[in-house]
């Protein structure tokens, strides 16, 4: 299989972070292709190779899978023999939930602590509405590593879907140095030690892009 994954800036594309930590943790042959976003030129690139006009954008051969969520389902189908997804029903579910909510919520963490890679770590003066996204977010990491997570430092055990959905939260709390406690610090310890993750953050790293509006004045 010979696959191509369209991303976008690795500082500052959360979307793109997902499947990329997928595939790469995975160690899944891909090819990576970056288009920078929100620059002029930028949409019409990504619409020459996604239908949505967003990344990212996973093509194998004539099949175009877009949204991270369906890239990694498609690539839990495509490679069986991997647990991409836990092989327990019960913590199936659940990690599929929780990956659900992450794709479709937790609207305040997003909007006030974007994530920006290259940012000065420190906190901000978080909203009623965002210190409930953390809450929540936290919750749910405790719930699977207490039920589910006794084979290792993961919400399920073993990296999965799940983690590589949470990465760009992970990378928030970093940041932006979320109110949580010891497990959830843990949590993020073990995503941050992962070869994609610093793999991903040595990209972001060597970027020299950067987006006015997302930007922090003085950093």
């Amino acid at each position: 299989m010979s696959l191509v994954l369209v991303i976008g800036n690795k500082s500052y594309s959360s979307w793109s972070m997902r499947p990329w930590m997928l595939l790469e943790q995975f160690r899944i042959p891909f090819e990576e292709r970056v288009i920078p976003i929100y620059i002029e030129g930028s949409k019409e690139r990504i619409l020459d190779v996604s239908p949505s006009g967003k990344v990212p954008a996973l093509i194998d051969g004539d099949t175009v899978v877009w949204d991270s969520l369906s890239i990694c389902e498609y690539v839990a189908e495509s490679y069986p023999a991997l647990a991409i997804w836990p092989r327990q029903k019960k913590a199936r579910a659940l990690a599929r939930s929780m990956a659900a909510e992450m794709h479709s919520s937790f609207q305040a963490l997003r909007q006030q602590c974007g994530m920006v890679l290259h940012r000065r770590k420190g906190p901000v003066d978080f909203t009623h509405d965002t210190l409930a996204d953390i809450r929540r977010i936290e919750a749910m990491w405790a719930d699977a590593r207490e039920k589910f997570g006794a084979d290792g430092p993961f919400l399920f055990g073993e990296f999965g879907a799940a983690d590589a959905m949470y990465a760009p939260v992970v990378a928030r709390f970093d940041i932006y140095d979320a109110p949580v406690g010891a497990q959830a610090h843990s949590y993020m310890a073990a995503m941050q030690a992962l070869p994609a993750w610093k793999k991903w953050t040595a990209g972001a790293a060597a970027e020299t892009w950067r987006i006015a509006r997302f930007e922090t004045p003085g950093q």
